[in-house]
């Protein structure tokens, strides 16, 4: 009885011992979860205060750069100030200077087209050139008269300055264009008149240009210019040729004989010319010489009444390749009312020309003053071709002086007097250049 007793009592104590055992190990198993749940809580906080300090690094550098920044554009801006200060003040100071000399020009732009000093605004508008030319001529004659009647018996030689031009060109407002020019050379082509005192063949006034001509009108594809003053009748293809590009020193006489009557250098008129690369059409009212005197007093060196006419030309080029090219034209003039003589009441027209070399100003090719001369008319016809460094050019005229003038010594019934003259010309460049051919635009 007593075994079976402490058997239970072991049996009851080994129940406890295996209770007591398993609520251990299931205390050990909770406590083993829990710690668990705890690092996995710790490690997602800590990724929160990764993520919370990674923006506010990012933050604070974005606000770094920003103070920076604005640090910078406050110097820019301090100093931006300090600089509109300090010229306001050096300009206030100036203001209670005097000014000792011209102000320092702005926008001006200086250029050297051609080789000519030209000094214009920055838009172009307006511009200022200086001109010049000089042509010294020296060489001698060798003038044989047929009788000791002939006059002059001698021509001189030596030197002549034949043409010794400055002046300025220019434009402004964009279309409108002057020039005025000054030549002092001796030839007549100097001075164009016949005064006492003068050099022989001269005249008063060496005012070659001086005129103005606006260009704003472009009708018909091409260009226009309208113009008065005083200035060079681009009349005949010698005459529109510039002296610096003509083929000998001078002109031929049948065209320096036709533009002496109306037409010519040194010359007033007011007209019109329309031009494009191809074609040049032209037409003006002339005046006297800037180098003739007028006066009816006979205490004055006799004088002659201004004498008044009328040019027209008409030109083009209907060939004009790189190789080769054609030039053809017609002028005509026409002198309506010929200078009158105020205190013998004569009217007179002379045909003449001076020897191609200008050393000597005698007339050697004259008709004389044509008496009761009551107007005169010129027409003529140009040509001209190139090929390649070679030039061939010509010009033929007919001249018609009217002889029925009101004057103190009446002519009855005289008849119009007639001539006709003409030259041709050819020329090589040497250099293998080719020749231009011009319309009628020529430089000063």
């Amino acid at each position: 009885m007593m075994e079976r007793n402490v058997s239970r009592t072991r049996i009851a104590a080994t129940a406890i011992g295996l209770a007591g055992a398993l609520a251990a190990s299931q205390a050990q198993a909770q406590s083993a979860s829990s710690s668990e749940q705890e690092i996995a809580l710790l490690k997602q906080q800590l990724k929160v205060l990764e993520q919370k300090l990674d923006k506010l690094q990012s933050q604070t550098a974005a606000n770094t750069a920003a103070a920076a920044k604005a640090k910078v554009e406050a110097k820019a801006e301090a100093k931006a100030e300090a600089r509109a200060e300090a010229k306001a003040a050096v300009a206030n100071a100036n203001a209670a200077i005097p000014v000792k000399g011209p102000a320092p020009a702005s926008g001006v732009v200086v250029t050297m087209p051609n080789n000519r000093p030209t000094i214009c605004t920055a838009d172009q508008a307006n511009c200022v050139a200086i001109t010049s030319r000089l042509h010294w001529d020296v060489g001698g004659y060798d003038y044989r008269p047929n009788t000791a009647a002939t006059v002059p018996q001698k021509l001189d030689n030596g030197q002549n300055v034949r043409r010794a031009r400055i002046g300025v060109t220019g434009k402004f407002f964009h279309d409108w264009n002057f020039a005025l020019v000054y030549d002092f050379g001796g030839s007549s082509d100097g001075f164009g008149g016949a005064a006492p005192g003068s050099l022989p063949g001269g005249g008063v006034s060496g005012v070659e240009n001086a005129y103005i001509s606006y260009t704003g009108l472009k009708p018909f594809g091409g260009k226009m210019a309208i113009e008065a003053g005083i200035m060079d009748l681009p009349y005949t293809m010698d005459e529109a040729t510039s002296s610096n590009d003509i083929m000998f020193m001078e002109r031929a006489s049948p065209g320096v004989i036709a533009t002496n009557i109306a037409a010519g250098d040194f010359r007033s008129a007011a007209g019109a010319r329309w031009f494009n690369d191809q074609l040049w059409i032209g037409g003006y009212v002339t005046g006297p010489t800037t180098g003739a005197i007028h006066s009816a007093s006979s205490a004055a060196p006799p004088g002659t009444s201004e004498q008044y006419g009328a040019v027209a030309r008409v030109a083009g080029n209907p060939i004009s390749t790189k190789d080769y090219s054609v030039h053809i034209g017609a002028n005509a003039q026409w002198l309506i009312q010929p200078p009158r003589n105020l205190i013998a009441n004569t009217q007179t027209v002379t045909l003449s020309d001076r020897p191609e070399l200008r050393l000597d100003p005698t007339t050697l090719i004259s008709t004389g003053a044509i008496a009761n001369a009551s107007g005169a008319q010129v027409y003529s016809v140009e040509a001209a071709a190139t090929y390649g460094p070679f030039i061939v050019q010509g010009e033929y005229f007919w001249y018609n002086v009217d002889r029925t003038a009101n004057t103190a010594v009446p002519l009855t019934g005289a008849p119009s007097l007639k001539f006709q003259g003409g030259y041709a010309q050819a020329g090589y460049v040497l250099t293998g250049e080719g020749p231009l051919l011009q319309c009628g635009e020529r430089g000063l």
